[in-house]
């Protein structure tokens, strides 16, 4: 009877659990998003940023979001000495799993790319990419649910999670990397 019950127990935990892994996906590598970025053969450099703590204020004043960390990398893309655009990819949880964003900006900082490059949430929740490309060359002032960005019925945390990191790679550009930041 005991061996019986151990195996119903075993049985309903794999059943309970399975279904939160099954969602996971990772969709791109490091190396596919700098492709997807920039296109084959750019050549890509990391740019760290180390934030002031007056820059981590206005940082998060201007993108409305709390920043965990003063360094963030960027990415800068290059083709034949041409600086094609900057690239951060960006992680954070949604409802309580990661998901990681591939965020392209031009060589000027306006949004030019959004992708998913993990989403280890239910699938029903992650946005389209179609919802991504709605996002491009809007100012960071008008990436917020209430202005003028659609909602996703039954994925409101993953849209607002991905409009968050969005409007802190753009601040974060725009107040710390752009020519003339302080």
């Amino acid at each position: 009877m005991r061996n019986v019950s151990y195996r119903i127990l075993t049985l309903c935990l794999v059943c309970f659990f399975l279904p939160r892994f099954a969602g996971a996906t990772v969709f791109y590598s490091k190396e596919e998003a700098f492709e997807l970025a920039f296109g084959k053969d750019a050549q890509i450099e990391n740019l760290p940023v180390f934030l002031s703590d007056e820059q981590q204020a206005a940082i998060e004043k201007l993108a409305r979001v709390k920043l965990d960390s003063q360094l963030y990398s960027f990415y800068e893309g290059r083709k034949n000495g041409q600086v094609l655009g900057y690239a951060a990819i960006e992680s954070h949880t949604v409802r309580t799993q990661p998901e990681t964003l591939l965020i392209v900006l031009s060589p000027k900082g306006e949004l030019v790319k959004s992708e998913i490059l993990a989403f280890h949430e239910p699938p029903e929740y992650k946005p389209p990419s179609t919802w991504f490309q709605t996002l491009t060359h809007k100012p960071a002032d008008e990436l917020r649910l209430d202005k003028g960005v659609d909602a996703i019925s039954g994925a409101t945390l993953s849209v607002r999670a991905s409009l968050d990191s969005i409007r802190k790679v753009l601040a974060i550009y725009r107040l710390a990397m752009a020519e003339g930041a302080p």
